[in-house]
């Protein structure tokens, strides 16, 4: 998903898979109008207009996909893992840490959900949004360095807006781990799945995933609905986002790990004992 900038090029083969991928996306669209949806997210209150909308973006995947040959920095076994589940999801809440060239994919593959696009530059969300106007995404400020990452890591437990039970977000201006004015609709909403793949954290001055991280761990324990969090975590061959990964999204719930990709499925903190809780996030 990221910038993005480098712009790679991948073999003709993984192209034609995410075409396919996207493709596959129109096929279960039409069976599953028609079946039973009692396992899958509420359909309830879609119009043809909304279907015909969410045809509208796959299609236009599939013609992004067929004839550029940008692709997404995601090998095709990676975002195969996010895939299926945003598939046993159907239409979810799907909020993503990113914005790139895998940006159209990610929301055609949750057409009839609700995807959201968290990003660190805002002249890189003018520059996506001009070629993908359909795409929804907010600018984020993040208030980390990568340098600070094992200081912050060695003194956040001191913190008490921090740590469990008591940990939150929006205007959570003591813990620096927090992503504490993010747009309402952010907090407000219950995220089914969450991708992280931003911001930058491969030089001292980037920002890091470090709040990105922290911040999933948050909403998933704050999850209210039925149901687990789906968190994806890319790059953890990089120490930064495995140590924090391990600190926050914790092992024991890691479920899936898939070349550079982790994927977690973190219960909400009202399924936990008062201990777990007393003891931190794992």
């Amino acid at each position: 998903m990221m910038k993005k900038r480098h712009l790679l090029e991948k073999p003709w083969f993984l192209r034609l898979a995410l075409v396919g991928l996207i493709a596959g996306v129109l096929f279960i669209y039409h069976f599953v109008q028609n079946s039973d949806h009692s396992l899958l997210c509420s359909f309830a209150g879609e119009s043809p207009r909304a279907d015909s909308s969410a045809t509208q973006i796959q299609l236009s995947a599939i013609l992004h996909y067929a004839t550029s040959r940008i692709v997404p920095q995601q090998t095709l076994a990676e975002i195969t893992v996010s895939f299926d589940v945003l598939q046993s999801l159907a239409s979810c809440n799907f909020l993503v840490f990113g914005l790139g060239f895998d940006s159209l994919m990610w929301s055609s593959f949750n057409a009839r959900g609700d995807t959201l696009f968290l990003e660190e530059d805002p002249k890189w969300v003018q520059t996506v949004l001009k070629d993908a106007p359909t795409l929804r995404a907010h600018t984020v400020r993040y208030r980390t360095h990568l340098s600070e990452a094992d200081d912050l890591l060695s003194t956040y437990r001191s913190v008490p807006e921090c740590m469990p039970p008591t940990a939150y977000l929006r205007g959570n201006n003591r813990c620096k781990l927090a992503l504490s004015d993010l747009p309402d609709e952010v907090y407000d909403k219950e995220w089914d799945l969450i991708m992280i793949d931003a911001p930058r954290g491969y030089f001292p001055e980037a920002p890091g995933r470090m709040a990105a991280i922290f911040s999933a761990a948050v909403m998933a324990r704050a999850r209210v609905r039925p149901g687990v969090t789906h968190v994806f975590l890319h790059d953890v061959d990089r120490r930064v986002e495995k140590v924090y990964a391990e600190e926050f999204l914790c092992r024991k719930y890691l479920v899936g790990s898939v070349g550079r990709l982790w994927h977690f499925e973190i219960p909400p903190a009202a399924s936990l004992s008062r201990a777990s809780d007393s003891t931190g996030f794992c």
